[in-house]
């Protein structure tokens, strides 16, 4: 437990690295934290805060650094409630509803763009439920097959039919599906169908199967599962000026599965999640930290969405930035029946 000064003197030293990127003096830090103390006491305190491994001193200046342990306590303990809820005034662009994979990759750009460092979203988990379908006649045996998953994402697949369906045939089985299946999962619809396939109406059968193995194909398609954006923003930071550092970072953004499995690990976590330096496993550099935050579809977690960026950045910010994203999304995704 640290003594109310030295709190208060970690927290100056804290938010003066992360607006200025320099090493932090006793006297900067006496005038930063406001406090009347001499520099013989703040230089005791900051070399009890290195001891403790809040604080690094490096070898080219007289000033101190937070280390990703001094960040770790700030995070848990300094930053407001308002911060924490992510309650904050951001001029965000609205993220209009749209196809998924734009929608994301919109998002991903929002998120570099107001955090300046690099934004990464994790696509909506693809279930194999449809919210609806439709058939429309094309032409002699062609029908085009419209599919609407849950997430809003829209497909489309015509059909090459042994029978010409008439557009009142091809309404009469849209409006069955819908009514009886819209909802379930594909492998469900099928097995259910293949029990009334006796009471339906020949023709119409055959349409429902083939409709149904044709959706089970679109739904459990493989897809992207992770958008990143602004990499190249991380250029424009100290920490990132040597090129082993730059390319340890790059690395992680070229590796997909490495975000992914970064992602998942915090996806059982209510609300925002912070990973310093390589806390989390996953983050092979010191020199980066992650804030993400799960987002929804019709209030069921499916994604989760991160700003990634140098270890002294603004986390007040970040927090703020990826929670009224991770809602944007939400907004944007989520369907109103």
């Amino acid at each position: 437990m640290l003594e109310d000064r030295a709190k208060i003197l970690l927290k100056a030293l804290v938010e003066r690295y992360i607006a200025d990127g320099t090493p932090v003096g006793s006297r900067t830090l006496a005038r930063a934290s406001g406090m009347d103390l001499s520099a013989a006491t703040i230089r005791n305190v900051m070399s009890d805060l290195e001891e403790l491994g809040l604080i690094a001193s490096p070898h080219t200046s007289a000033g101190r650094i937070p280390t990703s342990r001094g960040y770790r306590l700030f995070v848990d303990t300094m930053l407001t409630l308002d911060a924490r809820e992510g309650v904050a005034d951001i001029d965000a662009p609205a993220l209009s509803p749209d196809q998924p994979q734009r929608v994301i990759a919109s998002a991903a750009a929002l998120l570099s763009s107001l955090s300046s460092y690099v934004g990464v979203v994790q696509a909506p988990r693809r279930t194999s439920v449809f919210r609806h379908i439709e058939f429309l006649r094309l032409g002699e045996r062609r029908v085009l097959l419209i599919i609407v998953a849950p997430d809003g994402d829209v497909q489309n697949r015509m059909l090459l039919t042994a029978h010409d369906y008439s557009q009142s045939e091809l309404v009469e089985a849209t409006n069955y599906l819908n009514h009886h299946y819209a909802g379930l999962d594909i492998d469900q619809v099928r097995e259910n169908l293949r029990d009334e396939v006796q009471r339906l109406q020949g023709t119409i059968a055959h349409l429902m199967q083939a409709a149904v193995h044709a959706s089970s194909e679109v739904l459990k398609q493989p897809q992207e599962e992770i958008v990143v954006s602004g990499e190249h923003n991380l250029m424009a930071y100290s920490e990132f000026s040597e090129v082993g550092s730059l390319r340890k970072a790059f690395d992680l953004f070229e590796q997909k599965a490495q975000l992914l499995r970064l992602l998942e690990a915090s996806s059982r976590a209510d609300g925002v999640r912070i990973y310093i330096g390589g806390e989390s496993g996953t983050v092979s550099t010191d020199e980066l930290s992650v804030v993400s935050a799960p987002y929804e579809v019709n209030g069921q977690v499916v994604g989760k969405l991160a700003v990634v960026g140098p270890t002294r950045m603004p986390y007040e910010r970040m927090i703020q930035v990826v929670n009224i994203t991770a809602r944007m999304v939400s907004n944007a995704l989520s369907y109103r029946p």
